[in-house]
């Protein structure tokens, strides 16, 4: 059962870049290799999530009701992301875009 909304806030935000990545790419039905191919290629290669980390995350983003599990396919589990999790997603962008919007003069 997930938790109420300011729970769920206080939990994920601010969001690690990790888990960031990983509700990103399941905007999209996406099972977890799919997921860590994704992230490598959306970050140039920059980030290699290895099984455990993404399997590990999943399972607590589903917990949380952020993201929900579709359909198995070949034995490989699909997920989607929630409307609770593409909240979360818009708020942790938006501290993202601030940041980068306050960097100002140094870029």
């Amino acid at each position: 059962m997930a938790m109420n909304y300011e729970k769920i806030r206080k939990r994920f935000l601010p969001m690690t870049e990790t888990m960031f990545y990983i509700l990103l790419s399941i905007r999209q039905e996406r099972h977890g290799y799919g997921i860590m191919k994704h992230v490598k290629e959306l970050t140039g290669g920059r980030i290699e999530l290895g099984a455990g980390t993404v399997y590990q995350s999943l399972k607590k983003l589903e917990g949380d009701g952020l993201i929900m599990h579709t359909q198995e396919v070949e034995a490989r589990k699909n997920y989607i992301i929630t409307e609770i999790g593409e909240k979360i997603l818009i708020e942790e962008t938006a501290r993202i875009k601030e940041i980068y919007n306050n960097l100002g003069s140094i870029l």
